[in-house]
Parts: C-alpha cells; sequence; structure tokens
C-alpha cells in the first residue's frame, strides 16, 4: 500500500516538463521514480545524480510499465508524438498516454497528473474551426483531447489536468521559435505587437505537479489552465531586448512577410497564437498557492548567459 514515503513516477524526466518536475518534487523531499528507457544516457544519470531512481521502461511497450507502477503513490505523465518519415505520430502519443493510463488504474494507483495543452477542448470553438481553417492544428491538439478524455474516463481516485500555456523556453534563440535568422535577425512572427500570449515557464509546471501531488483532494478534478505570465508582444521584445543585450522590436508582419523572413511550418502555430489564443492565465495558479516566474525574471536568468 503506497504510502507518502512511496515515490512518484514521473515520466519525461529527462526532458522539459518531466524534469522540472522531477526536480520540483525531489525539492520538497518527494522521492521520485523516473521512468526512462536508456539509464545509461547523460541526461538519464543526470536525474538520477539529483536524487531519482531509475526505472527502465517504454511508454510503447505496456508490458515494460508494470514494474514502473508498482508501488508508486502518484504518477506524472506527458508525451510526445515521435517524429517519423511520414510526420508526427500523434496516434502513437494517444496510445502512449493511453497504456500508462490503463496500467496505472489498473495496478491501484491513487492519482493521475497528466500535463495536456491550454486550451485543449475549447480548441473546437475557434472561429473558423469547423470550416477547416485551423486543419492543421486538427491532429496535435485532438490528440490532446483524445488523452484528457481518457483520464476523466477512468476516473482515477484523484486526477489532475495541468494546461501549460506558450513555454517561455521557446523563446530561446536556440530553439528558432521566433529567432529562425538568430537574434541579430530580429523577432518573426504574425502575432501583432499589442497581442497578449499566456506564457508558461517550465519550473512552474513541475511546480504546480509537486503541488498536486501534495494536496491531492484539493487537486482532484481540477483541469488547471497553466500561465505564468501574461504580457503583449511589445512588452515580451522590450524584457528580451534587455535580457539579450540586442535591440528588439515586436514585428507587425503579414504571413507572407514573415514565411519570407524564416517563420516556416511554425505559421499556423503563430496564426493561432494571433487569432484564437490560450485562456490560461497565471490567476488560475495563484489561486491554488503555486509560485509562478515572471517572464522577466525567466529572460533574465535564462537568456543573459547566452547574451
Amino acid at each position: 500500500m503506497p504510502t507518502a514515503a512511496s515515490p512518484v513516477l514521473v515520466t519525461g524526466a529527462t526532458g522539459r516538463q518531466g524534469g522540472a518536475t522531477a526536480r520540483a518534487l525531489l525539492a520538497q523531499g518527494t522521492p521520485v521514480r523516473a521512468l526512462v528507457r536508456d539509464p545509461s544516457t547523460p541526461r538519464a544519470r543526470a536525474v538520477e545524480e539529483l536524487g531519482a531512481g531509475l526505472v527502465v521502461g517504454d511508454l510503447t511497450e505496456p508490458a515494460t510499465l508494470e514494474a514502473a507502477v508498482d508501488g508508486v503513490r502518484a504518477v506524472f505523465s506527458v508525451q510526445m508524438p515521435a517524429y517519423t518519415g511520414q510526420g508526427f505520430d500523434f496516434a502513437g502519443e494517444v496510445g502512449q498516454a493511453d497504456n500508462l493510463m490503463t496500467i496505472a488504474r489498473a495496478a491501484g494507483v491513487e492519482q493521475f497528473v497528466q500535463s495536456s495543452t491550454s486550451g485543449v477542448g475549447q480548441h473546437v470553438e475557434a472561429p473558423g474551426w469547423a470550416e477547416g481553417r485551423w486543419a492543421v492544428m486538427q491532429a496535435p491538439l485532438g490528440t490532446k483531447a483524445a488523452i484528457q478524455d481518457r483520464l476523466r474516463e477512468l476516473d482515477f481516485p484523484h486526477w489532475t489536468l495541468l494546461k501549460p500555456s506558450f513555454f517561455m523556453e521557446n523563446f530561446e534563440p536556440s530553439m528558432r521559435f521566433y529567432f529562425p535568422r538568430g537574434v541579430e535577425g530580429g523577432l518573426v512572427t504574425v502575432v501583432k505587437p499589442g497581442t497578449h500570449l499566456a506564457l508558461v515557464a517550465a519550473k512552474d509546471v513541475g511546480r504546480a505537479a509537486a503541488a498536486a501531488v501534495s494536496a491531492p483532494a484539493e487537486f482532484h478534478r481540477v483541469e488547471l489552465e497553466l500561465a505564468s505570465d501574461y504580457l503583449t508582444m511589445t512588452e515580451i521584445a522590450k524584457i528580451l531586448s534587455d535580457a539579450l543585450g540586442v535591440p528588439l522590436t515586436a514585428p507587425d508582419m503579414t504571413e507572407e512577410q514573415a514565411r519570407a523572413a524564416g517563420m516556416g511550418d511554425m505559421g499556423a502555430t503563430h496564426e493561432f497564437m494571433e487569432v484564437v489564443g490560450q485562456p490560461a492565465r497565471p490567476r488560475f495558479a495563484r489561486a491554488l498557492g503555486i509560485d509562478l516566474t515572471s517572464f522577466e525574471d525567466w529572460a533574465y536568468e535564462r537568456l543573459r548567459a547566452v547574451a
């Protein structure tokens, strides 16, 4: 019978969200069992050095998950679709989540915390959705919706959906999401200067997950639209400019101009953020007592080193 001293199984512990969750749990004294495919990789060893225990398993192979969930008090679950020669395998992403949820439920795991995406479920109400305007977004958002539905269906004794908004980490120059031409080439996007973006720091996903694990009853059936900050592109550009030490302004581009400047295949995501946006707001997390990271603090911590 799991107790407060039992570990929490964390998937994606070598990645952005899972890694933040593992660190937040360990910081509050909660034992972590990290699911990894290869414990010998540098990333897996780094998680182990933080104090997490490692368990070998693969979300695509259900038989490997039984030992992983045995005796855990909770599961933190996050998936990313695999990229194949034909594109992203979104059906496989649903399968990974379903494998873990089904096996955890059968094993009697008391709490399941699933990461999704802000606005999933409401996305079908976006202007032009029914007419196919956002066809390119149907697979990624529909996948997350299917995972959410499966979690609700299984109805763990305690379950929580975390729905993070746009990651601040996407503004790191190395990501090339907003800097396809490098920092010197300026910001490239169709998001207008006055448009607000809901932003989340990866560390705050970890904080939210750790808070849920600490208070299962309080977070039961909570579907948290998670944002750390809410700023206009003009405000974002000013903070980035100060942090990077490079003069930057919020662009006012057409889609054609942005594509010519290197926006590429991410154009649909940029346009969706401009027209539809995400419903996550910082006040929702603050109401649950979750500490948040401002974009300014994040930028000065993460970007000053690369400036």
